[in-house]
C-alpha cells in the first residue's frame, strides 16, 4: 500500500492495516482501491486500499540514503558495473582508485564481480580497458521505495515516477 503526502509526494509503503486505520480515523483518504479485493467485517465490506493520501501535509526531512555496501549493490541491481553479470560474487570497486584521488562516494563506488575487479586492479577503467555499463549516481529514497516494494502495483506508477 502506497502512502502519499497531502501534496501527492510518495512517503512510504505500508501495510493495509495501517492504511485502513488512517482512513477510519479521518487522517487519510482513499485515492485508489484494489478492485479485486475487499476487507470484510461482520456487517460491512470496505474497499482494499492501494493508494492512500494524508489529509494534512507532513514536513519530511530530506531522506539521505546511507552509503553502504548493501545499498550500492541494491542501486546497481546486484550486477557487475563492468560486465553486467549477476551470477558471480560481487565486491565494491572504486571507479577512480583511492591511490589516484578517488573517494568513498556514491559517484565513485560500483558493484563489480571478482574477475572484473581483479582485472581492473589499481587502475581507472580507461587504463584497464574496461567500460562502465552502470554509471554510478546518488540514489534517492523514491528509487529505493520502488526497489523495496518487490512487485510494483500498476496503480502506483503515476505517483512514483513523477518524482
Amino acid at each position: 500500500m502506497l502512502l502519499l503526502n497531502q501534496s501527492y509526494e510518495p512517503l512510504t509503503i505500508c501495510n493495509v492495516k495501517k492504511a485502513v486505520i488512517l482512513i477510519v480515523l479521518g487522517k487519510a483518504e482513499l485515492i485508489v482501491n484494489n478492485e479485486k479485493k475487499q476487507i470484510h467485517s461482520v456487517k460491512e465490506s470496505f474497499p482494499w486500499p492501494s493508494v492512500v493520501r494524508l489529509n494534512d501535509y507532513i514536513k519530511v526531512p530530506y531522506k539521505k540514503i546511507i552509503l553502504t555496501r548493501r545499498n550500492i549493490l541494491k542501486r546497481d541491481g546486484h550486477k557487475c558495473a563492468y560486465c553486467g553479470r549477476a551470477d558471480l560474487p560481487l565486491t565494491i570497486d572504486h571507479v577512480i582508485p583511492k591511490s589516484k584521488g578517488g573517494d568513498d562516494s556514491w559517484d565513485n563506488l560500483v558493484a563489480a564481480c571478482l574477475p572484473c575487479n581483479n582485472r581492473k586492479g589499481n587502475r581507472t577503467p580507461e587504463e584497464s580497458k574496461l567500460k562502465l555499463k552502470i554509471k554510478p549516481y546518488t540514489p534517492n529514497h523514491i528509487m529505493f521505495m520502488r526497489n523495496s516494494a518487490g512487485r510494483l502495483d500498476e496503480t502506483w506508477k503515476q505517483y512514483l515516477f513523477q518524482a
